[in-house]
């Protein structure tokens, strides 16, 4: 088993910066792929990033690409996901999920471990 707690939401203009943290606990973080999903108020829940367990490439949802970067401290079990130039749009409950594969994947259906999600409100 692996627990996923996520931190750093909140509230934040339009054109600012937040950065999520997940920590995980449980089972050897570094053999995950890790990834970060969005859900907004009526709406599919969706991919945004996610990167493999050590080397391979990391993979980012169009709409998030060059602004937000995904990234790994397997010393701390944590994934970060530093989000920049963020708009209205980006306002969502931000999950964190956890993949017994080791490369990277943007299918939600291949994460195994979830988190309970943190809110991200960005404002006009």
């Amino acid at each position: 088993q692996v627990q996923l707690v996520e931190s750093g939401g909140g509230l934040v203009q339009a054109g600012g910066s937040l950065r999520l943290s997940c920590a995980a606990s449980g089972r050897t973080f570094r053999w995950y792929a890790m990834g970060w999903f969005r859900q907004a108020p009526g709406k599919e829940r969706e991919f945004v990033a996610a990167i493999p367990w050590s080397i391979g490439s990391t993979y980012y949802a169009d709409s998030v690409k060059g602004r937000f970067t995904i990234s790994r401290d397997n010393a701390k079990n944590t994934v970060y996901l530093q989000m920049n130039s963020l708009k209205p749009e980006d306002t969502a409950v931000y999950y964190c999920a956890a993949s017994l594969r080791l490369k990277a994947t943007m299918r939600e259906d291949e994460y195994n471990y979830w988190g309970q999600g943190t809110q991200v409100t960005v404002s006009s």
